[in-house]
């Protein structure tokens, strides 16, 4: 299994050489949330995973009350403007608030948002999430998208797997000091789930 982590703004400056040399194969970086909100860290922790030479993650926290389309393309050009995407980078969906929303406007929400990246962007996004918020019916419709779970009271690689999925891909086992996560396979198995460009 490869090891991986995911930062955001609460991390600071983030040492991305050591955590390469400590066995870190891949990372996810906080770009967004909602419309609006840039995180300050994401283009230094972009560039500093792509000169670590690990797999290049970036990740959108979903603000459901939003418009998807708007936020995806907010996405899309935070990414851009870091660099952009290469080929085998991943981008993720964080899905783990409903804005007072009920499930279906929620998971409504992330399809549009995924379907508009996977089609712009060129890469079928992640969709993190915890069980308990996906077995309450946020994330219906989302089973074609790979599964992120966020499940650290369980062993590593053994997490729960909610409804719609039937398997996991990537599991985050620990969330102190820093978000820890695996992936169930290969780097190259890895970047085959990331960006294809034309």
């Amino acid at each position: 299994m490869l090891q991986g982590i995911d930062v955001s703004n609460w991390q600071g400056s983030v040492d991305w050489a050591d955590h390469a040399d400590g066995g870190v194969a891949f990372a996810f970086a906080k770009a967004t949330e909602g419309g609006d909100y840039r995180d300050k860290w994401f283009a230094r922790n972009w560039n500093g995973m792509r000169e670590s030479w690990l797999v290049c993650g970036a990740y959108h926290f979903a603000r459901p009350k939003g418009d998807p389309v708007e936020h995806a393309r907010f996405f899309l050009r935070t990414v851009e403007a870091a660099g952009g995407l290469r080929r085998g980078d991943l981008v993720a969906l964080d899905l783990e608030t409903n804005d007072g929303l009920r499930p279906a406007q929620v998971a409504r929400y992330a399809r549009r948002w995924c379907r508009h990246v996977e089609r712009h962007g060129r890469v079928r996004p992640f969709v993190y999430t915890f069980p308990s918020f996906a077995q309450n019916g946020h994330c219906a419709g989302l089973s074609e998208y790979p599964l992120w779970i966020a499940c650290p009271e369980k062993p590593r690689g053994l997490p729960l797997v909610p409804r719609p999925w039937q398997g996991w891909t990537i599991h985050q086992y620990a969330q102190k000091p820093v978000d820890r996560n695996v992936f169930h396979g290969s780097r190259q198995e890895l970047t085959r789930l990331g960006h294809h460009p034309r």
